[in-house]
């Protein structure tokens, strides 16, 4: 067995590879012969497996070996299923042991041995722990292909058969919704749950990554279909028209928009499947809890990292547990418009340290007695946790040609404000579903859009009301309404007393960095540059080579300096959005092309050769890298040019230091080196093809892996929207 200890015979560690092949070889001889001897076979091979990990290797790299043991694995016979069993799962301890066993189709046979396990139970499609501890084999099945699931590739996972990526998650969810109820009656630590097992030596976190690998690739293209069912309802826009919105709104005023059909509402609207996913009643609380049992925690990826097998290295730890606060969920309400209480103060007060406190089911239950005294309930992520309402994130996120949008649901009781008043730093649409909101929006301190990810100054957002009021808008927002707050600007929201609870979502668009027409010219500038590179390559001058690499450099920085103070810079790049009709097509061709000239003429007049080696200086003497900014353009690479980026100089990986070196040593031409390759930049660049290919390229590799994160969350609450109640003592 893999987790025992087990004492290898000096006689099993002398056992040769090919007598142990040939014995596999004579297998299905011996079956007919003598069971005995089979089962000591598949157990020689899986002590030899444990002795170390040479013979680990050797024995899995035996191919008659690895073709005999998963041969057996659905065996008639039940003493030598299990005896092959427990010899993949010892193989499986090393990771060439579980790449030869993907390679011999291993992964089909345990899926399709568990599956029909299941079939033969009274209790199929489902399956539940009590029928696994009855049995050792469906449980070595079960182990075996959740460790090999959990060490596929993109394409592995791909070529499981469909039908069984079909059935197997079915079965599995079962399982994880009891493992899901367990961990909901234990403490909120997260150290108390780290040793618990969902049955035998299966733990939890692995049957969760499980279900989140089998789904992360369903339906990766469908953001046009998701954005022709939000165009359809035009809720985002009503009577305004797009090209009026594009240019006069957004991102510079707010816009109220009023939908008095209310038809995003009604039994076929976009919103009705998600209210009536929530469960609600006539008395709003008391739905409370059972949603919020049925919603886990979605931990924060990294907006740079591209590859969904890496996020789920970095996050397997965390998958499939219940809410935790701050990160999911706030229970917050405001007092005199200014001060925010947190009903779970201690949990807010430990906010930064290194455990979250993950919400058990007394904390769960007490939200509903939170929301009676005054408080809202805040949960972010919503877009994860509902398919449809992650349908409509996906549509909107389309229409304005960014990878993805988030989506927060606010639930605030009658005559109170939740969120004191603040500012974001991305776009919002309010959704008002249920009841009405009254909502202050002033003015925007400054003209410059506030950034991603960049602190924000909230502190001037909770100024005295009266130095801001001259100039402040105030919206009633009624069921089915929308409104529209583009980031930057300062805003509150209160319920009336007589009006009733409120019920509103949050559609966000967030303007990632490279999707900044700021990142659209640093993009231009990695093409341009990519070609200059390749002439001067093929001249072999090597200094000319070098001193254009630093020019690229302080270019690239340069350009990083103006953004920080034109805000036509951080203005959204709609180069991917999709838009409906041709005329409008045009329209936005043409902005663009405006757009583009003007950014072309500001780099020419202010990018200064001593601006951006003052900066480049500055980061070098606090040892920061002055191309931290653009270390996402690594993203822009194809795969026909990863062999030239590993042969050649690139701006992405060259050292700093050694570029500031080469920029003293010549210091004499490097400013006219600098100014030429500016003046060239803006003389020859061309907007469209090439620039705009290598940007979709990138937007469309984060709106894969950000779509694989969201089919993995979907997949794992799906398994906990159907659960039955629970008593209320669990």
């Amino acid at each position: 067995m893999l987790e025992q200890s087990i004492s290898v015979p000096s006689s099993i560690r002398l056992v040769s590879i090919p007598l142990l092949a040939s014995i596999t070889s004579e297998i299905h001889v011996m079956i007919i012969n003598c069971t005995e001897i089979v089962c000591k076979s598949a157990e020689i091979i899986g002590a030899a497996s444990l002795a170390s990990f040479e013979m680990n290797e050797n024995i899995a790299l035996e191919d008659e070996i690895m073709k005999g043991l998963i041969s057996l694995l659905g065996s008639s016979k039940r003493k030598i299923a299990i005896a092959s069993c427990n010899a993949v799962l010892d193989l499986s301890t090393t990771s060439v042991g579980r790449q030869r066993l993907l390679e011999f189709t291993a992964i089909e046979n345990l899926l399709l041995c568990f599956v029909q396990e299941c079939k033969s139970t009274t209790a199929y499609p489902a399956v539940d722990m009590t029928f696994l501890e009855k049995d050792e084999y469906p449980v070595l099945l079960l182990q075996g292909a959740i460790t090999l699931i959990n060490s596929c590739t993109i394409d592995q996972l791909q070529h499981i058969p469909m039908e069984l990526s079909d059935k197997f998650p079915v079965l599995l969810k079962s399982l994880w919704g009891q493992a899901h109820k367990q961990r909901l009656c234990v403490s909120s630590s997260k150290c108390d749950q780290g040793d618990e097992f969902c049955i035998s030596n299966i733990r939890t976190n692995n049957l969760v990554e499980s279900i989140f690998r089998l789904s992360i690739n369903y339906g990766l293209h469908t953001g046009d279909m998701n954005f022709e069912h939000v165009k359809k309802n035009t809720f985002y826009l009503g009577e305004v028209g797009i090209e009026p919105f594009l240019s006069d709104i957004w991102e510079t005023s707010p816009l109220l928009i009023k939908n008095t059909s209310k038809a995003s509402l009604k039994q076929d609207g976009i919103f009705s499947p998600f209210i009536q996913y929530l469960g609600l009643k006539e008395a709003i609380p008391t739905f409370l809890p059972s949603f919020l049992k049925r919603v886990i925690s979605c931990p924060a990826i990294a907006s740079d990292e591209l590859d969904i097998l890496e996020i789920i290295k970095e996050i397997k730890n965390d998958l499939g547990y219940p809410i935790n606060y701050h990160q999911d969920i706030r229970v917050v309400k405001t007092e005199c418009g200014e001060r925010e209480l947190h009903y779970f103060q201690e949990m807010s007060d430990s906010r930064l340290s290194r455990d979250p406190h993950i919400l058990s089911m007394n904390d769960i239950l007490k939200c509903e007695e939170a929301f009676k005294e005054g408080y809202s309930i805040a949960l972010r992520g919503i877009e994860f946790r509902d398919q449809t309402i992650s349908a409509i994130a996906e549509g909107l996120a389309y229409l304005f040609g960014q990878p993805s949008a988030g989506v927060n649901m606010y639930l605030t009781p009658s005559n109170s404000q939740g969120l004191a008043r603040h500012s974001d730093d991305h776009c919002v649409f309010v959704c008002q579903l249920i009841g009405a909101k009254r909502w202050t929006v002033f003015p925007r301190p400054d003209f410059q859009l506030p950034r991603l990810y960049e602190p924000c100054d909230n502190s001037r957002d909770l100024e005295d009301k009266s130095r801001k009021f001259d100039g402040c808008q105030q919206f009633v927002l009624k069921e089915g309404d929308v409104l529209y707050v583009p980031r930057g600007f300062p805003h509150e929201a209160i319920t009336d007393a007589d009006e009733g609870f409120s019920l509103h979502l949050t559609l966000a668009v967030e303007i990632e960095p490279p999707f900044e027409w700021e990142g659209f010219m640093q993009v231009a500038v990695y093409c341009w540059a990519k070609k200059q590179k390749a002439l001067l390559y093929k001249s072999g001058d090597s200094i000319s080579l070098n001193l254009h690499l630093v020019s690229v450099m302080l270019l690239h920085i340069a350009i990083k300096l103006i953004g920080n103070r034109d805000p036509r810079f951080r203005k959204a790049c709609l180069v991917g959005a999709t838009l409906s009709s041709s005329d409008t097509r045009d329209w936005l061709c043409e902005n663009q092309r405006t757009t583009f000239g003007y950014l072309i003429s500001t780099i020419t007049s202010e990018s200064k050769f001593s601006d951006a080696v003052e900066q480049l200086e500055a980061a070098l003497r606090i040892n920061e890298d002055p191309l931290e900014h653009v270390r996402w353009m690594k993203h822009l690479i194809v795969e026909e040019e990863e062999i030239e980026r590993k042969q050649s100089l690139s701006i992405l990986s060259a050292d700093s230091k050694d570029m500031f070196g080469i920029l003293i040593r010549n210091r004499d031409i490097a400013e006219a080196v600098f100014l030429q390759v500016k003046s060239k930049f803006c003389c020859e660049i061309e907007f469209f093809e090439d620039v705009k290919r290598r940007y979709r390229v990138m937007l469309e590799k984060h709106r894969t892996v950000r779509k694989q994160y969201t089919n993995g969350m979907l997949s794992l609450h799906s398994a906990l929207q159907n659960e039955l109640e629970f008593g209320s003592n669990t």
